[in-house]
């Protein structure tokens, strides 16, 4: 069992209070939790690696919540620190902040879970990791997406391969309509901006899906309010095996685009919805007979047709055989469980510094290409 102190408890932070102090692992304290039997019989029980020491936060109506649920609140970071029982603390600050947390617990000896995007540049994950070196101590990042059921089914069908070799991604998260990233998120000195926010989680899922080096980086962002952050991206990641990427994130839809995953593949295409995977599904192509042939051939004369009287042309899309993916059983504690069993020694880390490190200077790259408006060489 492993003592846990949050600093900075609001949206995330509050959610990790609850997943913790709760021992159900449940982050997410604004959205109903869907229980599947299935996945909860495989589960890890978090009560019985991690207790809630306590958490630490300026606000005082955080405060005042996390007394409420009957939570110990430390007056200061130093307060923290100086806890001789606190065997790890969760950085769930402001992105700007997290970098300078980090290295002091570290250096009090304290492990560390980070939320991501861990820090807003490399330049201070580097520092971040070098202090982790020093110390011997964890640093954990915590990009939890990995275990999220949607992308597990690509996953599963990336590896697979049920429909040939997988030739590109689509990968959207949107929503809120033109509304700007909320809160802190809305200024680039605290980190904000939907590259650090979302695209961390987008980007880590496809480097984890594709181990081929990054050849080029074409992104455009978008800024609908006038902030000093990117609200929303596009962006492509070619492969030097030639897979191609395309992220698309942010403000600029009234909905979240479905489907959230589209991976293209020789003979067909798998689709899913973000976040729960639901409707998930294998689109096998049907025979196309001699394409080449008949689109050769000397034109016939088509009749002509009223619109609404008749079928309206076009290239040929649908008619393909519809398979329904199975979902995924996964234990949701997995992030929490690793972390537990890096500190003891049990387990490697399944989300480490350097894989963090990558996916910021993808990031930084990405930036820059929206920038100066053109493909940037990378790997």
């Amino acid at each position: 069992m492993k003592n846990i102190a949050i600093v900075g408890c609001g949206n995330m932070g509050g959610g990790h209070a609850l997943a913790i102090g709760d021992g159900t692992g449940y982050t997410d304290w604004q959205i109903p939790q869907i229980i599947d039997p299935e996945i909860e019989a495989v589960t890890t029980d978090i009560s019985k690696k991690l207790k809630l020491a306590g958490i630490c936060d300026i606000d005082p109506v955080r405060q005042d919540w996390a007394k409420s649920e009957g939570w110990h609140v430390y007056p200061t970071l130093d307060d923290v620190l100086a806890d001789p029982n606190v065997d790890i603390v969760l950085v769930a600050t402001p992105n700007h902040l997290h970098a300078e947390i980090a290295i002091k617990a570290m250096r009090a000896g304290k492990h560390v879970l980070c939320e991501k995007p861990v820090t807003p540049t490399s330049a201070e994950l580097e520092e971040v990791l070098k202090v982790s070196r020093e110390t011997g101590k964890v640093f954990f990042p915590r990009q939890n997406r990995r275990w999220d059921p949607d992308y597990l089914l690509m996953k599963k069908v990336y590896d697979e391969r049920p429909l040939g070799k997988p030739l590109s991604l689509e990968n959207r998260i949107g929503g809120g309509g033109a509304s700007a990233p909320f809160g802190w998120r809305s200024f680039k000195k605290y980190g904000g901006g939907m590259m650090l926010d979302w695209g961390v989680h987008l980007i880590d899922r496809i480097l984890l899906l594709n181990p081929s080096k990054i050849k080029q980086i074409f992104c455009q962002v978008i800024n609908i309010n006038g902030t000093d952050v990117d609200e929303g991206f596009n962006l492509t990641l070619v492969f030097e095996d030639g897979f191609i990427a395309y992220i698309e994130s942010g403000a600029g839809h009234y909905d979240s685009p479905a489907p959230a995953w589209r991976l293209n593949c020789e003979k067909g295409i798998a689709e899913a919805e973000a976040m729960t995977g639901e409707g998930a599904k294998l689109i096998t192509a049907p025979p196309r007979g001699d394409f080449g042939a008949t689109h050769s051939a000397l034109p016939t004369r088509k009749p002509t047709v009223m619109r609404g009287e008749g079928k309206a042309w076009g290239f040929p899309r649908g008619g393909g055989i519809e398979t329904p993916l199975e979902r995924t059983i996964f234990d949701r504690n997995s992030l929490y469980r690793n972390l537990v069993g890096c500190i003891e020694g049990d387990e490697e880390q399944l989300v480490t510094g350097e894989q963090a490190l990558r996916v910021l200077r993808v990031m930084e790259a990405a930036l820059h290409s929206a920038e100066i408006n053109s493909f940037v060489d990378f790997e």
